[in-house]
């Protein structure tokens, strides 16, 4: 049985996951996706109709938790996903969907750049408060991978307010 704070961290993952699908522009072009009407195949398509797919395919994944806001960025609220526990089955659901929204792998990628330094710069912030020795994030994901014997829960919550300001990274605990 996982303890409440672990169950936090998934849903605080998946929450960053989501996130790392937002922030685009529509000057892409991309693949058709659910809601193309097939007439301009190739043309520019909206980042913000791809995200808006992927989370309906989501929702219809039992991922009820997986929200849109009104600038388009994705994310799932980590105490609805903890209490309700929609953690469950969100790796699968996220395979799902991803496969029927093609044009969301597009949206992922043109930031990753950024979104490698935002996670760059919250571990240095954590480490400064407190949290020395947490590792770097991946460089192909932004994700940062924690590995379960190195994880310290009361040094995470007590980083936590000082990098409050920083958008919190993708993360993984236990590899």
């Amino acid at each position: 049985m996982r303890s409440r704070t672990e169950r936090a961290l998934m849903a605080v993952a998946a929450v960053t996951a989501a996130l790392v699908m937002s922030g685009c522009s529509a000057e892409d072009t991309a693949p058709r996706v659910a809601g193309d009407d097939g007439s301009s195949a190739g043309r520019t398509q909206d980042d913000n109709a791809i995200r808006r797919a992927w989370v309906t395919c989501m929702h219809g994944q039992g991922q009820n938790g997986v929200q849109q806001d009104k600038d388009g960025n994705i994310f799932m609220p980590a105490a609805g996903a903890d209490d309700s526990g929609s953690v469950a089955g969100y790796e699968a659901a996220v395979k799902v969907c991803d496969a029927r929204n093609p044009g969301i792998r597009q949206v992922k990628d043109k930031n990753l750049q950024k979104f490698v330094e935002q996670a760059r710069a919250w571990v240095e912030c954590g480490r400064k408060h407190g949290y020395p020795d947490l590792p770097d994030p991946d460089p192909e994901s932004a994700i940062l991978i924690i590995p379960r014997q190195s994880f310290d829960a009361a040094k995470w919550d007590a980083i936590q307010p000082a990098c409050s300001k920083l958008p919190l990274p993708g993360y993984r605990i236990g590899e």
